[in-house]
């Protein structure tokens, strides 16, 4: 199936709104609902978001009466969007377990668009936050283990490993090691600037999540984990970001974001296997159309700029949410050991202990506690072993194989192993006792 989203009627903006009973929608069975389901409406959740937030600062930028009054109007419609998805999530569902959808998302989404990226730089951009993301799907999964007993891999299903990535303690880099070099709109291939799009959506998305919900569990483990991960997400967010083009117009940008959501919603319809909620889609589908040629003629009429030579007349292949476990795994053998440097990336080994990196790490690691390794100590304390959901065998990483690295409470040296880490803090029995002094469950 193909779609020209410049030729298609949508549905009249006048025809959009909805009533209360049409937003407060009938939750999905957190217990019955496929894997991917979840992961598509909390997707399709950020994507809205984004769409309103940058509504919202196109109209406090924009002197032009009419553009503003057309931009509230599509607004309101996507503020609607944006409840009825939401309101999918059941309030059964538990914090933390959203949280284990929200990082599958990561994971898959980002792999997917990564393997499908047509820009070398673009890709290694992609797959370098992928590893994160994966890193921090294991942390959260070993924290519901803990608390609440549950194993992730219910709620992620067969479709995504649950192990080590880049561990989480390595991840803190200067902010000046987190600017990317921007896309130039006018020469990338249409399809990177979506992708772009998408995930500066999806992880602005999971960062707003972590700001909001992180502060709500008792537990002061959960609370650091829930902290420590949100400041990567807001270096995902600064990440991705730079990678949008800042020289395209608010107008442009406009129709970036209608065309975008078109796409998004077209590709999640080919995949869904929720009848209901694919007719959300399908819905949503019909108003996005409607925004994007109101979006295209404004365009036109301001600028004189023709939208079908932005973006193609027909759809790029549908994004799809489907399992990356052996391209995981490749990415994770071959860039571990990569952080950020200007903006591109280097091999952290390859660093003096006086590099700007290794600085930034001794401050926010000042008191020798990091969140995500006291999760992992925790789990070693309790169980013995760390949780792990490896279905194609062990890591490919070495020293992130189980048993659990332990990974220590202190950012490892160039070249320094695990064991050299873990002296440096009086070895293991230091590690675990501090995390089950925090630890209420």
């Amino acid at each position: 199936m193909t779609l020209n989203p410049f030729e298609e009627r949508g549905i009249p903006l006048d025809k959009q709104l909805r009533n209360w009973s049409e937003l407060n929608v009938k939750p999905y069975d957190k217990d019955a609902v496929h894997p991917y389901t979840r992961t598509r409406v909390i997707t399709l959740n950020g994507i809205e978001v984004e769409s309103v937030l940058f509504s919202h600062q196109f109209h406090r930028q924009c002197a032009d009466m009419e553009i503003r009054r057309e931009l509230a109007q599509m607004r309101r419609v996507e503020q609607q969007q944006q409840k009825a998805i939401n309101w999918l999530t059941p309030g059964s569902e538990s914090t933390l377990e959203v949280t284990i959808g929200y990082e599958q998302v990561a994971v898959d989404l980002t792999a997917y668009l990564a393997r499908t990226e047509p820009d070398p730089y673009l890709r290694q951009a992609f797959e370098f936050g992928l590893l994160e993301d994966f890193d921090h799907l294991y942390r959260y999964a070993d924290l519901l283990h803990l608390l609440q007993g549950k194993k992730a891999e219910r709620i992620c299903g067969e479709y995504t490993e649950i192990m080590p990535g880049r561990p989480t303690i390595e991840e803190h880099r200067h902010p000046l090691d987190d600017v990317r070099a921007p896309t130039d709109r006018t020469t990338a291939n249409p399809l990177s600037l979506l992708h772009v799009l998408t995930l500066v959506a999806a992880e602005q998305q999971t960062m707003n999540f972590y700001m909001t919900i992180g502060n709500r569990p008792l537990e002061p483990l959960a609370r650091g984990l829930y902290a420590e991960i949100a400041m990567i997400e807001e270096q995902h967010v600064t990440h991705y970001g730079s990678l949008l083009d800042p020289t395209a117009s608010w107008l442009e940008q406009l129709v970036m974001h209608e065309y975008n959501e078109v796409y998004m919603y077209w590709s999640f319809m080919q995949t869904e296997v929720d009848r209901r909620i694919k007719a959300l889609w399908e819905l949503h589908l019909g108003m996005e159309l409607e925004h994007l040629r109101r979006a295209s003629s404004l365009l036109l009429e301001r600028e004189g700029k023709d939208a079908r030579d932005i973006f193609p007349r027909t759809l790029p292949e549908p994004v799809r949410f489907e399992p990356n476990k052996e391209y995981v795994r490749d990415v994770l053998a071959k860039t571990v050991e990569l952080t950020g440097r200007d903006t591109g990336f280097v091999d952290r080994n390859s660093l003096p202990d006086s590099d700007r990196y290794y600085e930034y790490q001794r401050q926010v690691h000042v008191d020798g506690q990091a969140p995500s390794s006291l999760v992992i100590a925790a789990a070693l304390e309790r169980h013995g072993h760390d949780y792990r959901h490896e279905t194609e065998g062990a890591s490919p990483v070495p020293r992130l194989r189980s048993p659990a690295p332990h990974e220590g409470n202190r950012p490892l040296g160039p070249n320094e192993g695990i064991g050299g880490a873990l002296s440096r803090v009086g070895g293991p029995e230091a590690i675990t006792r501090g995390a089950m002094n925090v630890n209420a469950g």
